[in-house]
């Protein structure tokens, strides 16, 4: 969604920005409608109900509130919230704490990089409130090296390096009793396939080398040649899209047509197109971006909303996304800081 215009915050006096931001203050906090009498009460300046009314009429008329139900105080609309999160929404920077969790989840030693992604979306979820989601870098960068090491019991490690240095771990079985220089001369066939090239150029070639009977290896090699390409497979093109957290999308539902929007929003978690959308539209600007409501071009679900930063490679080129996803009354104020830091540690793991 465009950022509101600015023309319209120009348009605001001091005391309708303040009537304007209380009424958003008290919607992200409790999700409910505020009336000219609880307003006169909270607002430090002194303000009949008539005056603050009035105000509330014309905020109205510029397409930033609406009444839920007649005689009700007023709700932001999408726009209003665009409004006040471009022109209006005070970010402070991240806690100690929240900066100690996000480490500590995503850095901690041992961890592969996709069980890394993971953990971050786990943490994202967690500070949040909300559902998460992260895009995993896409899968077609060129391989600089492939190793495999043998854990015995009929299992062994494959161990991938790409160029950008990242390094990605699979488990594969392996027959029983299958010697140190199997798993050496399979890796040195692959290696001398793979170098510089993708895993699915590398796949295509080596599927027909090996159809025209011009690979130069025996049948264990090959099983394990097979094996070592195939836990790779699929994962190329569109990268990954993790999401934890679906559960909490619901703790805040209170009515059917709250039920009926957390509904269309799995839907739109469950499509793999959101993945190419979101990643390309976190390309067009630095640093976290907000989408609200169904005017935006994410996905077109009435009073939600995603927080989303993108986060590059080693050569500083984006490659995948981490945001939070949930109501249109996310904390934005607290939310921002810690989507941008996420990226920012998921940055760091691939550089």
């Amino acid at each position: 969604m465009e950022p509101a215009p600015q023309g319209i915050i120009s348009e605001l006096n001091e005391r309708s920005r303040r009537i304007f931001a209380e009424i958003v203050n008290v919607y992200l906090a409790t999700g409910e409608a505020t009336g000219s009498r609880t307003l006169s009460r909270r607002l430090l300046e002194t303000l009949s109900p008539a005056t603050i009314r009035n105000v509330m009429a014309d905020l109205e008329d510029m397409g930033l509130l609406y009444a839920p139900h007649t005689s009700a105080g007023r709700l932001p609309t999408d726009l209003g919230l665009r409004l006040f999160v471009d022109g209006l929404l005070e970010i402070g920077g991240i806690s100690e704490e929240d900066r100690a969790s996000i480490e500590s989840q995503c850095i901690s030693a041992g961890k592969t990089f996709g069980q890394a992604l993971e953990e971050a979306s786990e943490a994202l979820s967690g500070l949040a409130r909300a559902a998460s989601l992260v895009i995993a870098p896409k899968t077609d960068r060129a391989i600089r090296h492939l190793e495999f090491v043998n854990l015995g019991d009929g299992r062994a490690l494959v161990v991938l390096v790409f160029a950008d240095g990242v390094v990605e771990n699979r488990l594969i079985d392996v027959p029983l009793g299958t010697p140190p220089s199997a798993l050496t001369q399979a890796a040195n066939y692959l290696n001398a396939r793979l170098a510089g090239r993708t895993i699915d150029e590398a796949r295509r070639q080596i599927q027909r080398e090996m159809a025209e009977h011009r690979a130069e290896v025996d049948a264990l090699t090959g099983k394990l040649v097979e094996a070592g390409l195939a836990t790779w497979m699929g994962e190329q093109g569109g990268g990954t899209l993790i999401i934890k957290g679906h559960a909490r999308l619901l703790d805040d539902v209170s009515a059917l047509a709250d039920l009926e929007r957390v509904r269309t929003l799995f839907q739109a978690l469950d499509t793999r197109d959101l993945l190419d959308r979101l990643l390309d539209m976190t390309k067009e600007a630095d640093g976290v971006q907000i989408f609200i409501g169904a005017q935006n071009e994410l996905f077109s679900v009435a009073g939600c909303a995603v927080v989303a930063a993108p986060f590059s490679g080693a050569h500083g080129e984006i490659v995948g996304a981490v945001g939070v996803i949930g109501p249109a009354r996310l904390n934005y104020a607290r939310i921002v800081p810690i989507v941008d830091y996420t990226a920012t540690v998921v940055g760091r793991l691939i550089g």
